[in-house]
């Protein structure tokens, strides 16, 4: 399936091509990292949605603000975050984003419009309301992308904040990623009715697209992002698309809940790195063996900054209480 054209120059194809795949190129070392137990904890792989990250992040200005999830590694790359910055966080080292201190499920980057990720299930929703009604009370043109799963639309949370949006016509869009599973459960067994409909019993303007064609997501992105800069907010999105891995990188059983033929197909038809390369190919944009080239480049950066992260140092003991507790009086001690 050829992706939609849009009016976006060779360079904006180029460099959504070039953004997807720093997302998997990171996604696959961030995998071999947990592999090899070089990485605490645990972490959910962003592989197979790419195009989801790209192309609404492609229609932001840097200081438009997002909000991500548990799965949020391409959502944070896709804002501009560094590998190297990454990688450290992954690993607990004092260079990452949040000192070491957030890891895989907690990365911030408020330089880049990053609000950060939320482990919680819908657990920024109510920041990114929060920060599209600052922009308004602000008179800023900021818009705010909230990212979650269509597992999030079970919360409570997410229809009070769009009843909120909707009354005051906040710059904010929800970007809902249907990859069609919540944890290991088929969404269609556990979302009753039509999850855009959630959104228009509030009057929000609500659209489906394809999440695995970046150029129809950044289409569609690009038009809600300037009308939410002209007060049209807020909008809501459904973007289908599948994540290749389980639920995190423990989930190696997840042929007991999703058919291996079905995964098959999306990885071999539906990757939304291949529709584009093959488009861009089919184009003229670019040639098959400079997109490889591209790919190789790109792979070869990620691994070096898996290098330094590996040997960079881990925070002091000392900063221990660092960025827990505020240094801002309490209520009660200000009044005295």
């Amino acid at each position: 399936m050829s992706p939609a054209k849009t009016t976006s120059n060779t360079e904006d194809y180029l460099r959504m091509f070039r953004q997807m795949v720093r997302i998997r190129a990171f996604e696959e070392n961030a995998n071999q990292l947990y592999l090899s137990a070089k990485m605490p904890g645990l972490t959910h792989m962003y592989s197979g949605q790419e195009a989801v990250a790209v192309g609404i992040c492609e229609a932001l200005t840097p200081s438009d603000k997002i909000t991500s999830t548990h799965r949020g590694h391409g959502h944070c790359v896709a804002k501009g975050a560094a590998f190297r910055e990454m990688f450290c966080e992954l690993l607990g080292k004092e260079e990452g984003y949040c000192r070491g201190k957030g890891g895989s499920m907690h990365i911030a980057d408020q330089s880049n419009g990053n609000l950060g990720a939320n482990a919680i299930v819908g657990g920024s929703m109510g920041i990114a309301t929060g920060s599209a009604l600052r922009a308004k009370m602000q008179g800023s043109d900021d818009v705010t992308v909230c990212f979650f799963g269509d597992g999030a639309t079970a919360q409570g949370l997410m229809y009070e904040v769009m009843n909120m949006a909707a009354l005051w016509t906040l710059p904010v869009i929800y970007a809902c990623e249907n990859n069609g599973y919540s944890e290991y459960t088929r969404t269609d067994e556990i979302a009753a009715g039509d999850i855009l409909a959630r959104a228009q019993a509030f009057g929000i303007e609500a659209h489906r697209v394809d999440g695995q064609d970046v150029l129809a997501v950044n289409k569609l992105a690009t038009d809600l992002v300037e009308r939410c800069r002209k007060g049209e907010g807020p909008f809501f999105l459904e973007l289908t698309t599948y994540r290749y891995h389980g639920h995190h990188v423990g989930d190696i059983n997840r042929e007991y809940y999703r058919p291996k033929d079905e995964e098959a197909h999306w990885k071999s038809e539906r990757d939304p790195i291949t529709i584009l390369q093959d488009w861009l190919v089919a184009e003229g944009i670019a040639s098959k063996d400079e997109l490889d080239a591209v790919q190789k480049d790109i792979r070869a950066e990620a691994a070096a900054a898996v290098e330094y992260a590996l040997a960079a140092p881990y925070p002091d003991v000392a900063e221990v209480d660092m960025h827990v507790f505020t240094d801002i009086p309490h209520a009660t001690e200000a009044r005295i």
